[in-house]
């Protein structure tokens, strides 16, 4: 694949070696923000770049990637980042999560340059990305960020949810905002979804998404949109956020707000009745409306 410099959207955060545990049986599986996210705007004709960072003995999983026509900026880290999901499949809603490897901090120099229309922070664990490259990375263009890869912290082997101390500040640089219901709430301390996401959009960004069980909420421009999430089965519960924010986001940039969020409702259905990325096409999407 020849290198491009120009980008729709570039994701920037680590690929995971993920185990996904269900009533006690394990599997490895490829995931991240970067991977689910990545491949599932590709599938949507989006011009897609990804910044990474992973174990050099791990890189033959960014194949994956390159089939998919994603291009890959893969840096070398100490290890390869990784967590341990573990479900009971009576409530895929719910998990417990565990660390199993950290690829370290990004550096500036791991960030390439070239030009995007959208700048994505997508970490997975607190520490990926620091402010002074939160602030580097706005200078070139709008940023969206997920909170997860700021609240969700390394705490002694265990994964930890903490609210971002430098929360105010950091959210001042960032245009496109996604959180879950749980981080919402832990941020705000609002339980109703909208006064959340308004109470969020005070620090800054321009357009809130949040994710639940149920569906995805959107506040952009002082109006709340939301689309529903009616999948089949959730065998591939996890990369539901990840899925659902990257497409928004593709989107985003050719169509409003309010059918940005039912495209995201339609991709992430469809994701979570099975594992891995979303692989599917955009008439199979399209069938979701049409029905």
């Amino acid at each position: 694949m020849s290198v491009d410099t120009e980008f729709d959207l570039m994701l920037i955060g680590h690929f995971a070696k993920d185990q996904v545990v269900i009533d006690g049986r394990s599997e490895t599986h490829p995931g991240g923000a970067v991977y689910y996210g990545g491949i599932a705007s590709a599938r949507l004709g989006i011009k897609v770049a990804v910044a990474t960072r992973l174990h050099p003995d791990d890189f033959d999983y960014l194949k994956e990637f390159k089939q998919e026509g994603v291009q890959v900026f893969a840096a070398p880290g100490p290890e390869t980042s990784g967590i341990e999901n573990i479900y009971d499949s009576a409530n895929m809603e719910r998990r417990i999560c565990k660390l199993l490897g950290f690829a370290e901090p990004f550096q500036a120099a791991d960030i390439p340059d070239v030009s995007a229309r959208i700048y994505a922070i997508v970490p997975i664990i607190a520490g990926e990305v620091d402010l002074p490259l939160l602030k580097k990375v706005a200078e070139s263009g709008p940023v969206a960020l997920d909170i997860q890869g700021f609240v969700r912290v390394r705490e002694n082997g265990q994964l930890v949810f903490k609210q971002w101390s430098e929360m105010e500040e950091g959210l001042a640089y960032v245009t496109y905002l996604k959180v879950d219901r749980a981080e919402a709430e832990l941020l705000t301390g609002l339980t109703d979804l909208a006064a959340a996401a308004a109470r969020l959009a005070e620090y800054g960004p321009r357009e809130i998404v949040i994710t639940q069980s149920s569906g995805v909420t959107v506040f952009a421009d002082g109006q709340i949109y939301q689309a529903p999430f009616t999948p089949r089965s959730l065998l591939g519960r996890t990369g539901r956020g990840d899925t659902c924010f990257a497409t928004y986001l593709g989107k985003r940039l050719s169509v409003p707000a309010a059918e940005a969020t039912r495209w995201a409702g339609a991709v992430t259905t469809l994701k979570q009745e099975q594992p891995g990325p979303w692989s599917g096409t955009v008439d199979e999407v399209e069938s979701i409306f049409a029905n």
